[in-house]
């Protein structure tokens, strides 16, 4: 994950100085690494808490202050559970303000039709 890190900061520390479509290929590969790195946590997190009862797992999700209810199943409350954590690393962090900040410059991975 650390060098998903590092790519990701790298990343958002050139996007400042890139304009127009000379943002848009580094933002697909910031965008490429966050999904990864969610991913890679996510096994993490989905070992560390699989094996909880199901009430228990709830209880982490409710201290990780992510909206659950009991209609979901367990696999989308680890999936909230990793969620919560990425959304805390520097990476993540890093990304969503690149992300925002392209925004704001008109800038985004979504085609125009």
């Amino acid at each position: 994950m650390m060098m998903t890190t590092q790519r990701i900061l790298y990343l958002a520390a050139a996007a400042p100085a890139s304009h127009g479509e000379d943002l848009v290929p580094l933002l697909h590969e910031a965008n490429e690494l966050y999904q990864q790195g969610l991913r890679d946590l996510h096994r993490s997190v989905a070992a560390r808490f699989g094996g909880l009862p199901t009430e228990e797992l709830m209880c982490a999700a409710a201290s990780a202050r992510m909206p659950c209810n009991t209609s979901q199943d367990r696999d989308e409350v680890i999936l909230l559970l990793a969620l919560a954590e990425w959304e805390m690393t520097p990476a993540a962090m890093a990304y969503a303000e690149m992300a925002e900040d392209a925004a704001r410059r008109g800038v985004c991975l979504i085609p125009e039709e």
